[in-house]
């Protein structure tokens, strides 16, 4: 089928438990390309995806491919002098991120020709995720980040970070077969 992920990398994580219908996931360190990215919430992840793609389909220093990996990252950013964005706020920036194969290291990884890509390390952490389907739009998150509330709200997991969504498929993918996920970093009480 068209647009169905297969093969791609994806980090990896050892599921630690459930909160009603979200999952514990424990993450490893992992490194990530990440971009800033001004605007709605839809657009951004656009704008981000296409200046991430062209960092790894070959504009870096080495002029080389790096494999595509999932899921593509999206959170709330805060631009220089203003107040945190919040989902359901006036969004006025999104970080995007794409996580990087597993192979490379800091050293090895080459660089983002596009100055505003960083390479940043992800630490090791905790999250509850909720897994949704169909067209990742506004609603479709928001509900789904409700269904992750409602979750922790009755757990011993209490969110200790900002939440984030989770998009797995290209945007050719049939809606029903979309994976995407919203998640926050828990902590144990």
């Amino acid at each position: 089928m068209v647009g169905i992920r297969s093969g791609t990398e994806e980090p990896k994580y050892t599921v630690i438990g459930h909160a009603g219908d979200a999952e514990i996931r424990q993450y490893q360190q992992r490194l990530a390309a990440s971009v800033t990215v001004p605007g709605g919430e839809v657009a951004a992840r656009s704008e981000g995806f296409r200046r991430l793609a062209s960092y790894i389909f070959g504009g870096n220093t080495a002029a080389a491919g790096i494999a595509m990996t999932a899921p593509v990252a999206q959170t709330a950013a805060k631009i220089a002098m203003t107040a945190p964005v919040a989902q359901s706020g006036n969004e006025t920036g999104w970080v995007i991120t794409f996580y990087m194969p597993a192979q490379y290291t800091e050293a090895t990884l080459p660089k983002p020709k596009d100055p505003g890509i960083s390479i940043v390390t992800v630490p090791g952490q905790t999250v509850a995720v909720v897994r949704f389907s169909g067209i990742p739009g506004k609603t479709a998150v928001a509900r789904a980040k409700a269904v992750l509330d409602t979750a922790l709200a009755g757990s011993p997991w209490r969110a200790d970070g900002p939440g984030f969504e989770w998009f797995y498929d290209p945007p050719w993918t049939l809606p029903f077969a979309r994976r995407n996920e919203v998640g926050v970093p828990v902590v144990h009480d």
